[in-house]
Formats: C-alpha cells, sequence, structure tokens
C-alpha cells in the first residue's frame, strides 16, 4: 500500500471508530469518509461494504478479547473464567451501538467480512467453555455459538434499556442458571472483574 493510501486507511479506521462509538454502528458511511477527509470512493477501496469496515475497525479489540480468554484459561474456577469472559464480550459489545447484532447476523464463512470477528470470538470462549463443562461446571449439550447469540442479545437487550445499569448482569445470571450441570458450580462472582 502507498504510503498516502495507508494514510487514508489509517484515517478511516480512526474516524469509524470514533463514529461507531458515538453513534452506532449504523452510521452513514459518507459521514465517516467526510470526517476522515477523503471521498466516499476512497471509502469504498479500502472497504468495499459496511461489514467490512466493522471488521476492520474491531479486529484489535478481538484480539484483546482473545487474550482475555487465554489468561482465563489459567483461572482455578473455570465457569467463574467463563463468566468473566462473557462480562467482556457484553462491554465490548454495547461500547458499539450496532456491533452485537452485526455480529449476531455474521457468517462464519471465510469469505464473510465481519468473519475475522467472530471466528476467533467463538474460538477463543470455545476453549473457556470446553474447560468449564470438562470440569462438569456446565452442560456438556451447550456450545460456544448458542452462547455467544445468547451473550449478543444481552448486549442487544443493554443497548435498548440504557437506564438499568444492573440489566446485563442479572441477564448473565440467568442465562448461567441455564448453563449449570450442578446448580453450585457456576455461581456467578461480583460485577466487574
Amino acid at each position: 500500500m502507498r504510503a498516502d493510501a495507508r494514510r487514508n486507511h489509517e484515517r478511516l479506521l480512526t474516524v469509524a471508530r470514533a463514529a461507531f462509538t458515538e453513534h452506532g454502528t449504523d452510521t452513514s458511511l459518507e459521514e465517516v469518509a467526510r470526517r476522515a477527509g477523503v471521498g466516499v470512493g476512497t471509502l469504498y477501496r479500502h472497504f468495499p461494504n459496511r461489514r467490512a469496515l466493522i471488521g476492520a475497525v474491531f479486529h484489535g479489540e478481538v484480539e484483546a478479547l482473545a487474550d482475555r480468554a487465554r489468561e482465563l484459561l489459567e483461572a482455578e474456577e473455570p465457569c467463574a473464567a467463563l463468566l468473566d469472559w462473557l462480562r467482556a464480550l457484553i462491554d465490548h459489545s454495547v461500547t458499539y451501538r450496532g456491533l452485537s447484532r452485526a455480529l449476531m447476523t455474521a457468517s462464519t464463512a471465510a469469505d464473510c467480512e465481519l468473519s475475522s470477528c467472530a471466528v476467533p470470538v467463538r474460538a477463543a470462549g470455545g476453549e473457556l467453555l470446553a474447560r468449564a463443562q470438562r470440569a462438569g461446571a456446565t452442560r456438556a449439550e451447550v456450545e460456544i455459538g448458542d452462547l455467544i447469540r445468547l451473550t449478543n442479545a444481552i448486549a442487544i437487550a443493554v443497548e435498548e434499556s440504557p437506564g438499568d445499569p444492573g440489566l446485563a448482569d442479572r441477564l448473565l445470571t440467568l442465562t448461567l442458571h441455564g448453563l449449570r450441570a450442578d446448580p453450585g458450580a457456576c455461581a456467578p462472582g461480583p460485577a466487574g472483574r
């Protein structure tokens, strides 16, 4: 990539991240281009569609979620580790209004622009879930795809109810009650990490 193209690419990512934080992932791409000081054609040359731009913007945050999952694989309590990671996933998702909806509808196929976000998230969570299952803390039939969908649904509910700060923890607790193999094995800890 030429130096000027690389600068435009980085500027578009920076502006898109700020716009997605402020207004959500449905922000006008024309507005993103305008704020970045480039034409909309330049935006589309770098990112052929909205999903490609979303995937590029959130690639770094996905890496942070994967890193957090790797750290939690060493935690003493497998179910508490899974819970901590799910809270981090919800926190990440609600930072950018609309991200959960986009991820929920993203295909895991390699040709999907958001697969660069969805696939690593599923893999990271899958390891934590498998560890909790091996410990007998969660049901064996629980699948990571379903758990991610539930977590994204919680994030959507939180987006729609900004005046209810305890909603995420309440809904996550309800979800965990359905996951538990043994009612005492996966007791939720305090909010936060």
